[in-house]
């Protein structure tokens, strides 16, 4: 009897679910057969120490993640961040002052700085006026007498290097909704700048001309325009074509459609003018020292949520790369700062290359940037890639997220809102890491800018952030 089943089981036309090795569905395919493959694999890859963390976390039968996780990712959704002045960073910053020099990423050294990192103080300790030139500067940073700390300890975030001095100019957002503020220099241009290591004498003259004319003359016609709403500008971005991160054309567009009216109000020469509105029009990631505030004024609300397991910073300093925990408070969790898979300036090769730094992924964090590609099919154009890795790229995100965005959205998905709150949970779960794309510098100081591209953060920072989760919350 049981023969005759399978006889006639057989005889039947065959549909197979092939879940593991997609040979096998290939196979069957060749041979005329309906198949659909099934992307599993098992939880946490099948790691049985990982599995083990994850039913201490379920045996505790007191906490509730999922309601700390949607707690904190509300508060990101209820964010409003707003752009309401121009300040000096001594003036406003908490904690600065002359000889702290705040950087990307989690706390470092300086004898463990990256090349662009290194040069950036160069130039920041010049710029200041504390050295002379590049071998002063050098002395002094090995002195003691520089103290270095990070921008996110700060309120503040830094692209690529994220050199902060005293003396720099720094937009200030407020999230209005819940009165706290972030902030993040001017930005420079792409090339040979600052924040990619470079400190020859046109990249002082360009950072003594931005604190002299262009940050004074902005913050009067800013004051005239009055606040300017970044989240409906961000939205707006994603509806151009911009993902936030590493392609803010159309943000920058728009930020000089504010400003322009109010600038040409002011009582200053037409030369300094055209050269103001020059500048911003030459340089597409203007807007990127707006956004990245903005995204870090949007998470900071989000942190220190008992039970939470959202990450609410991922930041890299070249030599580390770093994330923190809601339900972690203030400590970091770091791994060794990825290569970057991208894109080379004539002349430059990934020898060149310095490996990942910069707080820019504050932009992921919150919901934008890589994860928000698929908006952006054009940026592979800068950090390589096909239009359809950039939509694979966002899809993949919203395995590792909490929420969609409900505000900010994409026409290519018929407008699905963006992944927004990373669980540090599924990270581990699924093995899928933030997608994050992003500038490269040369590896040696004073260089500066050498390409773009896309990168894979460190998996062990994850692991241990999630192993000290469970020790902190699992039963």
């Amino acid at each position: 009897m049981k023969t005759d089943k399978i006889t006639e089981l057989f005889k039947q036309e065959l549909k197979v679910i092939n879940m593991g090795l997609e040979t096998f569905a290939d196979n069957l395919a060749e041979l005329g057969v309906q198949t659909q493959q099934v992307d599993w694999k098992p939880p946490a890859g099948g790691d049985a120490g990982l599995l083990e963390l994850f039913d201490r976390l379920e045996a505790n039968t007191e906490l509730d993640i999922d309601a700390a996780n949607a707690e904190a990712v509300s508060r990101i959704m209820q964010a409003k961040p707003t752009l309401v002045d121009i300040g000096i960073a001594a003036d406003v910053v908490p904690g600065m002052h002359k000889k702290l020099i705040l950087h990307a990423g989690p706390p470092v050294a300086w004898k463990n700085m990256a090349g662009p990192l290194r040069g950036a103080v160069i130039g920041g300790l010049i710029y200041e006026g504390l050295a002379g030139d590049a071998g002063e500067a050098e002395e002094l940073a090995a002195s003691g007498e520089i103290t270095f700390d990070p921008c996110h300890h700060h309120d503040a975030v830094g692209p690529m290097a994220g050199v902060v001095t005293a003396s720099m100019p720094v937009w200030v957002v407020e999230n209005t909704t819940f009165g706290n503020k972030a902030y993040c220099t001017l930005n420079e241009g792409l090339g040979k700048v600052l924040r990619y290591g470079a400190y020859s004498e046109e990249v002082i003259n360009r950072l003594n001309w931005m604190a002299e004319d262009l940050a004074p003359t902005l913050r009067k016609a800013l004051h005239l325009r009055g606040p300017v709403d970044i989240k409906n500008i961000v939205a707006q971005m994603l509806q151009m074509g911009d993902e936030g991160h590493n392609r803010l054309r159309a943000g920058t567009s728009l930020m000089i459609r504010e400003l322009a009216p109010y600038l040409v109000m002011l009582d200053e020469p037409k030369e300094k003018l055209s050269r103001i509105l020059a500048f911003m029009h030459e340089n597409d990631h203007f807007t990127l020292n707006i956004t990245m505030p903005a995204s870090k004024s949007s998470v900071d609300p989000a942190r220190d949520i008992d039970g939470s397991s959202l990450i609410v910073a991922m930041a890299r300093n070249g030599t580390e790369f770093g994330i923190r925990v809601s339900g972690l408070g203030d400590r970091w969790f770091t791994g060794p700062a990825s290569v970057v898979d991208g894109l080379y300036l004539p002349g430059f090769s990934a020898a060149d290359a310095a490996r990942d730094i910069g707080d820019s992924v504050i932009t992921e964090t919150t919901g934008i940037g890589g994860f928000a590609m698929a908006a952006a099919p054009a940026i592979v154009k800068f950090v390589g890639g096909t239009p359809q890795d950039a939509i694979t790229f966002t899809r993949r995100m919203y395995d590792i997220t909490v929420a969609e965005n409900d505000t900010y959205q994409i026409p290519a998905m018929d407008f699905r809102g963006t992944p927004t709150g990373i669980d540090l949970r599924k990270v581990v779960e699924t093995g899928t890491l933030p997608a994050i794309n992003t500038g490269i510098a040369h590896k040696d100081p004073g260089v500066g800018m050498v390409g773009a591209g896309l990168v894979r953060p460190p998996e062990n920072c994850f692991r241990e952030a999630f192993e000290a989760f469970v020790e902190r919350y699992g039963a």
